[in-house]
């Protein structure tokens, strides 16, 4: 299956236009890196939750709005190998000089897929990030396979869950600590790819309502300090090698 570079990010709104012309600029080295798809999504319906959420993940400001991305590799050999050609890049020090956020407060992290349904690409994402114990890891892979047929039936093109496998702990922020995970639990990063906004919106009360989707006997993980949200994609590589549309 594929694997997975993913990104949580804050960037001042006002920087959108800025951010997305970084983000091409870098597509255009990572590609030769063996990345085969960069994606960069803008938070569109993202909630503030009570114990965890995407804007405590980032400690994201006022006037500063969440991305969620990723990269795609074949392999994780795929993904080793890139990351040891961004650290001996002269290029990427100039890129990190001239980025248009708070690299501090990022967050990032391998994964490796283990769910991965549909081969379609979409407009809308909805992302989320949740920690999983990993003696759980199987009923999760499980429960989330047989649910992302159901999304595949209201529109879904594509649905990704992915266990963190490479997840380094940070001194500002971290995947870890944007889900507050517990002794034994690993984090899983995900992301359902929609046609658009309106059939994601369509779909969602379907989904609440659908008996199928409800799990039996003990969750797999903790929904409570699981965060997710709604974002528009505004970069995809993988529909063009140029700015995707805002």
């Amino acid at each position: 299956m594929t694997y997975f570079e993913g990104f949580v990010l804050a960037v001042p709104t006002t920087n959108k236009d800025a951010f997305r012309t970084h983000g091409a600029e870098f597509a255009e080295i990572v590609r030769d890196f063996g990345v085969t798809r960069q994606v960069e999504t803008w938070a569109n319906d993202v909630q503030h939750g009570k114990t965890t959420d995407f804007y405590r993940a980032v400690d994201a400001k006022d006037d500063e709005t969440v991305v969620f991305s990723w990269f795609e590799y074949p392999s994780k050999a795929a993904r080793d190998a890139a990351n040891e050609r961004f650290q001996n890049d002269p290029r990427m020090k100039e890129m990190g000089a001239s980025m248009p956020f708070d690299g501090k407060r990022m967050i990032i992290g391998g994964f490796e897929a283990i769910v991965e349904e549909g081969s379609g690409r979409g407009a809308y994402i909805d992302g989320w990030v949740v920690p999983v114990p990993t003696s759980k890891r199987e009923a999760y892979r499980e429960l989330s396979a047989q649910n992302a047929k159901y999304f595949r039936e209201y529109g879904a093109t594509r649905l990704v869950e992915a266990f963190g496998d490479d997840v380094p702990k940070g001194e500002v922020t971290d995947f870890y600590r944007a889900v507050k995970a517990e002794d034994g639990e690993g984090v899983v990063f995900s992301f359902i790819e929609w046609p658009d906004k309106a059939t994601r919106d369509a779909a969602w009360p379907k989904v609440m309502e659908d008996e199928r989707m409800r799990p039996q006997g003990d969750v797999p993980f903790d929904g409570k300090r699981m965060f997710w949200g709604g974002f528009e994609k505004i970069l995809d590589t993988a529909d063009a090698p140029v700015l995707a549309n805002a």
